[in-house]
């Protein structure tokens, strides 16, 4: 069976338990290890690693990356996640879980700044890299081995080891035939793995799966599967394409092709972003206007720094509301153009949430911009306003020089000292 040392690249004999060259034991093998070229890079406990390469005291520690009491987990480290703590998982229930956790607060222009360092050297390797989120990506090799003088296994291998000498954080990859098959292949092995999932050997693999594994196969379509008996991939794979079909219609089809570990979904290089958003989490609920607005205001001073850093501006302001109870309320209106400015950003959304206040408990408040387009597209519609675009671009440079907390605007400083 074809491997090599994931360290140095050397071949490894197929009876060999340590590379003969520098006597590691990360050797990888498989028989389609030097033909497949689709493959699924994932950050390793991302927010949580970055803060362990900035801290080292919080090296061997338990570090949760997320929200006050009353917010979630963005990111556990591999040592918290021993107690049960999971992304997503309600900070409260996360304290109980790990008490000794350090936590701290999310620093996202960091974490997007490291991401964007490990694109670039994605693009060392092939143009082909689609991002998926701000810490994994799909990558296609096809045709790079003459390029690099080495199989596309091989070259992801050094691509894994440069990351981690170059950044100080670590990556998980899977390499497939396919997106699906990369994507599971990339969970196979963390952290700092490197898995193999052959078409071969797919149906094979994937039959006592649950059928969640699936893209798209949520919580609903789960019970409606179930309902028809269809609980595994194995399942989908005896039911056939013709009864899927009848049953499902065109998302039967999907189901029996991906069941089998088919899919021809090709890596699409720099997808683009179809918006950008911020949202806080409140310690408690708020029903009154001002609190909220004031809130509002930061935030939208978050998207609008997110924007003007990726040269993007949205023509459609959408604003997000969670009551006490968990019930979720968007609003949206479309701008007559495209902005990046804070202040537009602001007032949109300062008049859709004034339609919402009706004594109702808001935990959770949240502002985004849509329908995007490169920011040359805004500059006519921002000039309107002469004076705030002004204003804006003075505050721009001055935070760009001596740092993010260089200029307060008043609503800005109203919501610190509220909080």
């Amino acid at each position: 069976m074809l491997g090599f040392c994931r360290d140095c690249r050397r071949d490894a004999p197929e009876q060999a338990a340590r590379c003969s060259g520098c006597g590691s034991p990360r050797l990888l093998r498989h028989a389609e290890v030097d033909t497949l070229a689709i493959a699924h890079v994932d950050c390793d406990a991302f927010y949580a690693t970055i803060e362990k390469r900035d801290d080292p005291t919080l090296a061997d520690k338990p570090v949760i990356v997320g929200g006050g009491q009353r917010g979630v987990v963005l990111t556990a480290c591999y040592v918290t996640r021993t107690f049960g703590v999971r992304s997503a998982m309600p900070m409260f229930e996360a304290r109980r879980l790990c008490p000794h956790a350090t936590v701290v607060r999310p620093d996202m222009e960091k974490y997007a700044r490291v991401g964007r360092q490990v694109r670039e050297l994605m693009f060392k390797l092939t143009p082909l890299v689609e991002p998926v989120s701000i810490d994994e990506a799909f990558m296609d090799l096809s045709g790079t081995a003459r390029l690099h003088g080495m199989s596309p296994a091989k070259a992801l291998a050094g691509f894994a080891g440069e990351v981690e000498r170059a950044l100080g954080i670590t990556v998980s990859i899977g390499l497939a035939s396919n997106k699906f098959l990369a994507k599971i292949a990339s969970d196979l092995d963390k952290p700092r793995g490197f898995a193999v999932l052959g078409g071969g050997e797919a149906a094979a693999f994937l039959a006592p799966k649950p059928v969640a594994l699936i893209f798209g196969v949520g919580r609903i379509a789960q019970q409606r599967l179930a309902r028809d008996g269809l609980r595994t991939i194995g399942d989908l794979q005896r039911a056939g394409e013709s009864e899927l079909r009848r049953r499902y219609g065109a998302e039967g089809a999907r189901l029996f092709r991906l069941a089998r570990g088919l899919d021809d979904r090709p890596v699409r290089a720099e997808r683009e972003a179809k918006s950008i958003s911020a949202e806080t989490t409140f310690d408690r609920d708020i029903a009154e206007f001002r609190p909220l607005e004031l809130r509002l205001w930061r935030l939208a001073e978050k998207v609008s720094a997110r924007l003007k850093a990726n040269a993007l501006a949205g023509s459609t302001v959408t604003l997000k509301l969670k009551s006490a109870d968990f019930r979720i309320r968007t609003r949206a209106q479309s701008l007559g153009h495209p902005t990046q400015l804070a202040s537009r950003i602001f007032a949109v959304g300062r008049d859709l949430l004034a339609r919402e206040i009706d004594g109702t408990m808001f935990r959770l408040i949240g502002i985004g911009l849509s329908s995007l387009c490169e920011a040359d597209g805004a500059d006519f519609a921002d000039l309107i306003d002469r004076r705030s675009a002004g204003a804006e671009q003075a505050m721009d440079r001055l935070r760009e020089r001596f740092g993010d907390e260089a200029v307060v605007k008043g609503l800005a400083l109203e919501a610190e000292q509220d909080d």
